[in-house]
């Protein structure tokens, strides 16, 4: 407090200026009194060029308090009612310095910043500090709003979810319902309140409409929308439809025609790979195709046949002679193992490749990596002690 900054300003950078200026003008700011405002409306009689009323709305600072050291911007502040008028007197007389005509239309409220939509969920009592953070990546992630110049705007997919959980469970999307069960919950804590009972006044209604959502077949998606594109296989017109990757033209024949057209301006679903493997149940060819834990192989006459299976990568188990293959995590993280899962417990962290070792003749090798970046292939028998460097030029 001793050290006010204009006090040090030439012993810091310009930088480092602006930011112990901003942390000490906010410390003492928050030791000062609130600020007084007047919520105020003037209404100025005008007699020329003929006779009206202008009227001017914002608020007056009857005693500044902290705001005589600190204000926060308009962005931060994010409030339509914080224009500040000068103090007037009733019959004051005043000059008419310029008047400009414009057209107003009535706006809908800004759309929420990260700022403002935190200030929104702490005043309604929905999440913690804790799980803020969270929430904000949670509705980008999943593609339910997408952010415009530092605003959130909800996504199509995001208006559909909303749609239907507020059909599905309007007691629990209730804004109402955190802030109450947070009560609930104070009072099981200070024993006014049976803990089971909560509990069950909850679950019971909130299980028997999960179970009704369950067995509903219809699916959350947007709808088709019409066009007067015109299928190239069967004639029939196609539709704009949703799918997991965004829009694309669809055939209005399906299931008889499958023709699809990617639309332009949406993201395309990753191409399929043809592989001269065979499926095991039907012979159709498999295809190689990306799902939400990676590659994998499918059967290429899905929805008929649904079979799928793990890329192979050409090595053999070395306990059982199954192929190894590559697996993902439910977290994500990749691993490899035998394609005879569970009979084989064989699984490795480390990627291997089909080298056979110089040193004791293990079928495969693994790559590793160092601390500081580089690469080396090793040998996975714990009593061979073979290494060997990968050269960028090989990796």
């Amino acid at each position: 407090m001793n050290k006010p900054p204009k006090e040090i300003k030439s012993f810091l950078k310009p930088e480092q200026f602006k930011l112990y200026s901003l942390i000490w003008n906010r410390f003492m700011a928050s030791q000062m009194k609130p600020a007084e405002l007047e919520q105020t409306s003037f209404d100025i009689a005008a007699s020329t060029p003929t006779p009206s009323v202008l009227r001017a709305s914002g608020s007056v600072i009857k005693f500044p308090g902290f705001m005589a050291l600190y204000t926060e911007t308009q962005e931060d502040a994010d409030d339509d009612d914080a224009a500040l008028l000068p103090a007037l007197n009733e019959g004051a007389v005043l000059e008419l310095k310029d008047i400009e005509s414009k057209q107003h239309f009535t706006q809908p409220p800004p759309r929420y910043t990260e700022a403002s939509l935190v200030k929104a969920l702490e005043e309604k009592g929905i999440g913690r500090p804790s799980t803020y953070a969270a929430i904000m990546s949670t509705i980008v992630d999943r593609e339910y709003v997408q952010k415009d110049q530092g605003r959130f705007s909800p996504t199509e997919l995001g208006g559909v979810v909303n749609d239907f959980l507020v059909a599905s469970f309007p007691e629990l999307l209730d804004v109402s319902f955190t802030a109450n069960m947070e009560d609930k919950l104070d009072k099981i804590e200070a024993g006014r309140n049976k803990w089971v009972k909560v509990i069950k006044d909850f679950y019971k209604p909130f299980d028997k409409d999960l179970k009704t959502v369950t067995k509903s077949k219809d699916k959350v998606k947007p709808e088709d929308i019409e066009t007067e594109e015109v299928c190239d296989k069967c004639g029939k017109s196609m539709v704009i439809r949703w799918g997991r990757h965004g829009r694309f033209y669809a055939c209005s024949g399906y299931p008889e025609c499958k023709n699809t057209k990617p639309l332009e301006g949406e993201k395309q679903a990753p191409v399929e790979e043809a592989t001269d493997e065979k499926c095991e149940k039907c012979g159709s060819p498999m295809v190689i195709k990306s799902g939400r834990f990676g590659r994998f192989m499918a059967c290429s006459n899905y929805p008929d046949c649904k079979t799928t299976k793990a890329i192979p990568t050409g090595i053999k188990c070395p306990e059982d002679g199954g192929h190894i293959v590559q697996r993902r995590t439910k977290r994500g993280k990749t691993f490899w193992s035998c394609s005879n899962y569970p009979k084989c417990k064989f699984a490795t962290w480390s990627s291997p490749i089909n080298e056979q070792c110089p040193q004791c003749g293990a079928k495969y090798l693994v790559v590793k990596f160092k601390k500081d970046g580089g690469s080396y292939k090793a040998c996975e028998n714990k009593e061979c002690k073979y290494k060997e460097d990968i050269k960028p030029s090989d990796e």
